[in-house]
């Protein structure tokens, strides 16, 4: 348990030097940048201001400021809890994106649902099915799912789904499971097609294994071989993806919310840039790193309690 709290708090801790080096790099970056966040801020606006105007809404947002000091100042607010306020819309951008965080986790949470709900009995058939007519179809299945990008899945979806068969809205009003049914299936579609390829390998590495041979010479089922042995044997790999597509998924997908108006925080993110919004593309950027940070070190700890092997290693 002592060396467990060790390693932990060590992970914590480079958490934190990596956030602060992120923090650093983004916030570089965006100082960098070309542009006048003042000038694109009345340009939405549509108004026309004097110089004299735009130098006092520098000075008041802090922009006449050396780098060092406008970072320093980010850093210790952020530790406040105070991310900023939105050049475009005035509003605290821990708010902003306080309240993304819902809808983003439902279309997260789903999409992986359905995900697996395809890759996995997708793999392991095309794994018992190996070089037969079974497996042909569903390794050209996920070919074709792997193939498609997930612009072009959302617009046919959106053509023939809702559009022609009417089988879902277009556009809701309400966050509702209608509303998330056609992005959440267009980010699995592809997901799946991955995910069922490591799902076949790990299967098939399973069934080689001199345990299943054993298991075979004592008069196990293959059912309870399957079930009991090599599926979860198999799917111990695939934790580490597939927290890196969890984490991938918090942060944002921003073209497949575009495409189907779904207010989460890659859409968020987009009207951001495209305002020059700098304290929300920051928070964004932080939010994005945290969440990476956060997944791994939850993918690595439950991989110790899941695998016995690494337990005493931890």
């Amino acid at each position: 348990m002592k060396i467990k709290k060790r390693q932990l708090g060590q992970r914590l801790l480079q958490i934190v030097i990596v956030l602060l080096g992120i923090s650093f790099l983004s916030f570089l970056l965006i100082y960098l940048a070309p542009g006048d966040p003042v000038r694109a801020m009345f340009a939405v606006s549509g108004s026309i201001p004097s110089e004299e105007l735009m130098d006092e809404m520098r000075v008041s947002l802090g922009l006449d400021r050396p780098f060092l000091v406008q970072y320093g100042t980010w850093v210790l607010n952020c530790l406040k809890g105070d991310f900023g306020t939105s050049y475009s819309t005035g509003q605290p951008v821990a708010q902003m994106l306080a309240g993304r965080v819902a809808p983003t986790v439902q279309l997260t949470l789903l999409s992986m649902v359905m995900m697996m709900v395809m890759a996995v009995p997708l793999g392991v058939v095309s794994a018992l099915n190996q070089n037969r007519l079974l497996d042909y179809i569903a390794r050209g299945i996920t070919f074709f799912s792997i193939s498609m990008p997930n612009f072009w899945v959302g617009l046919l979806l959106l053509y023939f789904i809702a559009l022609k068969l009417g089988w879902l809205p277009v556009v809701s009003k309400n966050m509702d499971l209608q509303k998330m049914l056609l992005p959440a299936f267009t980010l699995a579609f592809a997901m799946a097609g991955k995910y069922s390829r490591q799902v076949r390998a790990a299967v098939l590495e399973e069934l080689n294994q001199d345990y299943v041979a054993g298991a075979r010479a004592r008069g196990l089922r293959e059912s309870v071989i399957l079930w009991r042995h090599v599926i979860p044997n198999a799917m111990l790999p695939l934790i580490t993806i597939l927290g890196l597509s969890l984490g991938s998924l918090l942060g944002g997908t921003a073209v497949v919310e575009i495409i189907f108006s779904f207010p989460a925080l890659g859409s968020l993110a987009i009207n951001a840039i495209n305002a020059m919004d700098y304290p929300l593309i920051q928070g964004f950027v932080l939010w994005i790193s945290l969440i990476y940070m956060a997944v791994n070190l939850a993918v690595d700890v439950s991989y110790s309690i899941l695998d016995p092997r690494l337990r005493k290693g931890v």
